[in-house]
């Protein structure tokens, strides 16, 4: 364990925290007091070999990656969205958009994944999208609409009952009436200040107009931050933002980065995609009334929105990626293994959208960074995921996670796998 709170005192102060345990299997009242579950001890494991795993390695062979780069499958994982690499073991922990996160681990510190369980079972979780670490070692899971933190998760994952704080209870991250199942997938970072970000999608394609002001004070369509562990000094940290489903924060002058969705059905080619850059706090970011440098309010997808009036001071984006490419998961990269050109750059997953004619994304972008901080030109770093010839996906990725040896991991949850890129010249 890292330095930091003590872990007993921690656990302490979760078990202290109120909230009624939910209906059906879940668990969490139990847990929060130290108490088991009854969940079946024996976890079934994923199969990292046969016909399904074999077919993925032979779909990466339609991968195009620069020069002296190289992907392998790491890991058959179902539903595979945002990834958290374990600060001290070999192994990391998958959210889904579902009710499943995994827990992926390469006992054997071969370069691939030689297990891989679900996380926690005797919890009924609900769209686990979001994972990622606080400083001394806590793993942060955000839901739908609830945010759990698991102290030592990397040390006490191998039963189904672990230890839980309840960082925000079940139905309080927004309106319990708000909940929808459009951009309910949460993604989340641990800044150097030690508070925890969490980004709000918008639970519509574009907020009707009774909702605009609700959701700006609420941080729908933003960017939370509190305290990690008890959810306290609650604020919104940023708005003006339809759905970011990527965010990581630039380790050389701490700004937050974050990518952003366009709205939907207004054709092929708009609105842009967004890569922003938090500067300050309480930042606007332009949507609903822009959409990139296209104007949303009073298009043909919001046209009660035509009186809208522009937020004052409202934050361009650093890019603009085409549209319908759906970049989500990001991360900036700090290695060594890859070329000086990469490093301190981001790598971006472009999903690819529902939402156009022909089928696009599916691909790694890698962004530059300038030397004043801003951001470069965007190039596609890895692509192949879709077929030209048929416009059929065979993978979609999500998010890019770093690794300790300077790879990156790349999860797709349509084909249900992590791949991993190694570099060697």
């Amino acid at each position: 364990m890292k330095a930091g709170r003590p872990l007993l005192a921690l656990v302490a102060a979760g078990l202290a925290l109120g909230a009624a345990a939910q209906s059906g299997k879940d668990n969490i009242a139990n847990l929060k007091q130290m108490k088991v579950s009854g969940t079946d001890l024996n976890i079934p494991s994923i199969p990292q070999e046969g016909k399904n795993a074999d077919a993925i390695r032979s779909n990466l062979k339609r991968i195009k990656l620069p020069p002296g780069f190289k992907i392998d499958l790491y890991a058959v994982v179902p539903d595979a969205r945002h990834m958290a690499v374990a600060p001290s073991t070999n192994m990391l922990f998958v959210g889904t958009r579902k009710t499943t996160v995994w827990a992926v681990t390469d006992r054997n510190g071969a370069g691939a994944a030689t297990e891989v369980k679900a996380f926690a079972p005797s919890l009924n979780f609900k769209v686990p999208n979001g994972v990622c670490w606080t400083k001394d070692g806590f793993l942060v899971v955000a839901e739908h609409n609830r945010i759990l933190n698991f102290p030592a998760a990397e040390f006490f994952y191998e039963g189904p009952d672990v230890a839980v704080i309840e960082v925000v209870a079940q139905g309080n991250l927004i309106p319990v009436e708000e909940e929808s199942y459009n951009h309910g997938a949460r993604v989340c970072r641990v800044g150097d200040d030690g508070k925890l970000y969490v980004s709000l999608g918008q639970p519509h394609n574009v907020p009707p107009a009774g909702k605009v002001d609700l959701y700006s004070k609420l941080g729908i369509g933003g960017v939370l931050r509190m305290d990690p562990f008890d959810g306290s000094k609650r604020e919104v940290f940023a708005r003006g933002i339809r759905n970011s489903v990527g965010m990581d924060f630039n380790p050389k002058d701490k700004t937050l980065w974050f990518t952003d969705n366009q709205t939907d059905g207004l054709g092929d080619t708009v609105p842009p995609g967004e890569l922003n850059r938090v500067t300050a706090v309480g930042q606007h970011f332009g949507y609903p009334y822009w959409n990139g440098k296209f104007k949303v309010a009073g298009s043909a997808a919001a046209a009660d929105l035509k009186d809208m009036k522009e937020p004052p001071n409202t934050v361009p984006p650093q890019l603009e990626f085409p549209a319908h490419q759906a970049q989500l998961g990001m991360t900036f990269y700090s290695g060594k293994q890859f070329p000086a050109k990469y490093q301190g750059g981001m790598f971006i997953a472009a999903h690819g959208s529902w939402n156009s004619t022909k089928a696009t994304g599916a691909l790694i972008n890698f962004v530059p960074v300038n030397a004043d901080g801003s951001a470069g030109k965007a190039e596609i770093f890895a692509e192949g995921w879709l077929d030209s010839e048929t416009g059929t996906y065979r993978g979609r990725p999500v998010d890019v996670a770093p690794m300790k040896d300077g790879s990156i991991l790349i999860s797709d949850d349509y084909a249900g796998a992590i791949y991993r890129v190694t570099y060697s010249n």
